[in-house]
């Protein structure tokens, strides 16, 4: 299949994931590809919490005939999800929003790591640390 090039697609998924990516939109006519806008508009919404953990999402080809997409694109969209640990393939189940698809917080773990090499790099206490962190809060 091809995508549609004259106006945004929406899903409406049938059978019982009914409703589970409602307002999931891929706009032809932007220059992020189509399987980054499905990949980004899956990930805000497991952030957001509009998808909780053990969701099941759309076979890909389901979700590849209501959005007019190829199979391979929703696929891949699928495939970095996985990767990122946002979703899991699961044979029988299918593909579910994973218990590690909370990125945010985990984006956010990799930075206090990163903080915290900085940290002991240059010599700041832990004290003073903190306090630098606690500044850059407000």
């Amino acid at each position: 299949m091809t995508p549609d090039t004259t106006h945004a697609t929406a899903l409406t998924p049938a059978g019982n994931d009914a409703g589970v990516l409602a307002g999931v939109r891929i706009d032809a006519a932007s220059s992020v590809p189509p399987y980054e806008q499905l990949r980004l508009q899956i990930l805000d919404a497991v952030n957001e919490g509009r998808l909780a953990i053990g969701t099941r999402l759309p076979p890909v080809r389901a979700l590849a005939g209501h959005l007019g997409l190829a199979v391979n694109t929703v696929a891949k969209a699928y495939r970095e999800l996985e990767q990122a640990q946002v979703v899991t393939t699961r044979s029988r189940a299918g593909t579910v929003v994973a218990a590690g698809g909370d990125t945010g917080r985990g984006r956010v773990a990799e930075a206090a790591a990163a903080y915290a090499a900085a940290v002991r790099a240059n010599g700041v206490s832990d004290d003073d640390a903190v306090s630098l962190l606690r500044a850059a809060l407000q």
